[in-house]
């Protein structure tokens, strides 16, 4: 991070953390930019994802019919959760970033938008988003915005699409650095530069669009990373990308893992690349299972041996095994980027107070230990506490189906549990099955109910959702004979 997000007020220097890459840390001081004498300028956001609920789809956003209100609610929900665990991450206080938050109704509608654009063939097929997934997509996105805005971000989100700049006559401006801005600002005009030679784009850029991708993305890289744009084609660049289609991985994948690391082609093959792959190799990574753990994240391959070897030592401090280990980093390679202090084992206390078994959750679903457990976990629990079961029940059920913590309280646990109370089931099939809240609701958990009604019996709730349609229709006629035999 170049520019300070904070100076002058009272929280205490920390160190700043990022989501979807690991940096050195960085110390910084507090900024207050609340109180400044403000000018209004337009940014660049690309208005044409502005919200997602067009009239047309033919820009990458979808029909109003493809996405319910229920589910826009939902979503909104998360992206202010996200919105406000990234704040807080970046040292606000509670207080600053609820009302920051308070008033970013239209920065809201426009995560909404890059959610959508980012996953429209999921929407178009009715796949519900995951909490994790909704923020793999938003936390890279923010931290883009903050390298770009930097002690202006909070202005950036109240404001939006027309946020305020600092006027230079009113207030102070804490010294730039003359030596980054200029670097990133060469760094920048490299990507657009003609080689006059040829007369035609440098060809490291000619190289990146083959593979996909457009001046705008690689700009974008490059303003967050502006040493990518000095990276020679034949020496960094093609030799690592020759090397992850060797591996497998899929062309049309080479653009997303270019964007989320960039970095990945400033290491040396021979010398960091593959030795680091050995290593986690040697942890239990399936080498067969590199080009989706690469795709999932390739920060992974970046991250330092000391920060990997602190996550792996807890796991081991919890009991899981060095296969279990192994199978986790295939899984879920983000793992590595958790923070011990901050989220490993936090996370890992909470659900032992709901008596949980932590090794086995965490084996079953990693991802509940990169929530934040305010913003995520406590709704999760309180929302049950609130339906009548009791501490012990929820771990029953958490335990069951480690997933259940990652749904969308407004999106998918409310609307099934209303659901659930007009099936006549009673609350205690929901611990035997927590399952349930896993299966979709409009095309598996109403038709299936629905039908089993109109057959005038009743099925286990597990045999209502986890049969296939052939086995639950037999286990219907067979029910039904049962009852005319009896």
């Amino acid at each position: 991070m170049n520019k300070p997000f904070f100076s002058n007020c009272n929280i205490k220097p920390t160190k700043m953390k990022t989501f979807s890459s690991i940096q050195q840390p960085h110390h910084f001081r507090c900024t207050r930019f609340f109180s400044h004498t403000t000018t209004r300028t337009q940014l660049s956001f690309p208005t044409k994802v502005f919200f997602c609920l067009a009239k047309s789809g033919t820009d990458g956003s979808l029909h109003s019919n493809v996405v319910s209100p229920t589910l826009l609610a939902g979503e909104k929900e998360e992206a202010k959760a996200v919105l406000t665990l990234f704040l807080k991450k970046q040292g606000l206080s509670n207080a600053i970033a609820a009302r920051t938050i308070h008033k970013s109704d239209l920065f809201v509608d426009h995560l909404i938008s890059k959610l959508h654009s980012k996953h429209k063939s999921w929407y178009l097929a009715g796949r519900e988003l995951t909490t994790m997934e909704i923020r793999d997509v938003l936390f890279p996105y923010l931290e883009s915005l903050f390298e770009e805005h930097g002690d202006i971000l909070v202005d950036v989100v109240e404001n939006y699409p027309n946020p305020p700049v600092k006027d230079k006559s009113a207030v102070p401006i804490p010294p730039s650095n003359p030596v980054l801005d200029s670097k990133k600002l060469k760094a920048l005009s490299r990507v657009s530069e003609i080689d006059w030679n040829g007369g035609i784009l440098r060809p490291h850029i000619v190289y990146l669009m083959e593979l996909g991708m457009d001046i705008d993305q690689i700009r974008s890289i490059t303003r967050r990373f502006p040493s990518f744009a000095y990276y020679s084609l034949e020496g960094k660049i093609k030799p690592v990308v020759e090397f992850l289609l060797e591996l497998g991985v899929p062309k049309e994948r080479i653009p997303s893992i270019l964007s989320k690391r960039p970095q990945i082609c400033g290491i040396s093959l021979s010398e960091n690349l593959k030795p680091t792959m050995k290593f986690f190799e040697s942890l239990g990574v399936d080498k067969r299972q590199w080009p989706k753990v690469i795709y999932r994240f390739p920060a992974m391959l970046t991250y330092s041996r000391p920060k990997v070897m602190e996550n792996i030592d807890f796991l081991l401090e919890l009991g899981l095994s060095e296969e279990s280990i192994g199978k986790i980093l295939t899984r879920c390679p983000n793992i590595v980027s958790y923070s011990v202090e901050d989220n490993l084992r936090p996370t890992a206390k909470y659900f032992r107070s709901l008596g949980v078994d932590v090794s086995i959750l965490l084996f079953r679903c990693p991802q509940n230990f990169g929530l934040s457990i305010e913003t995520n976990l406590k709704p999760v629990t309180e929302f049950f506490l609130g339906r009548g079961y009791t501490l012990e029940e929820i771990g029953t059920m958490i335990s069951r189906y480690g997933a259940l913590y990652t749904f969308s309280l407004t999106e998918n646990l409310i609307p099934k549990w209303d659901f659930f109370l007009t099936t006549g089931y009673p609350k205690s099939e929901l611990v035997k099955f927590p399952q349930y809240f896993g299966y979709r609701f409009e095309e598996r958990i109403k038709p299936r109910f629905a039908i089993m009604k109109k057959s005038g019996v009743k099925l286990l709730l597990n045999q209502v959702l986890s049969l296939s349609s052939s086995n639950f229709d037999e286990a219907l006629k067979k029910k039904m004979k049962k009852k005319l035999e009896g």
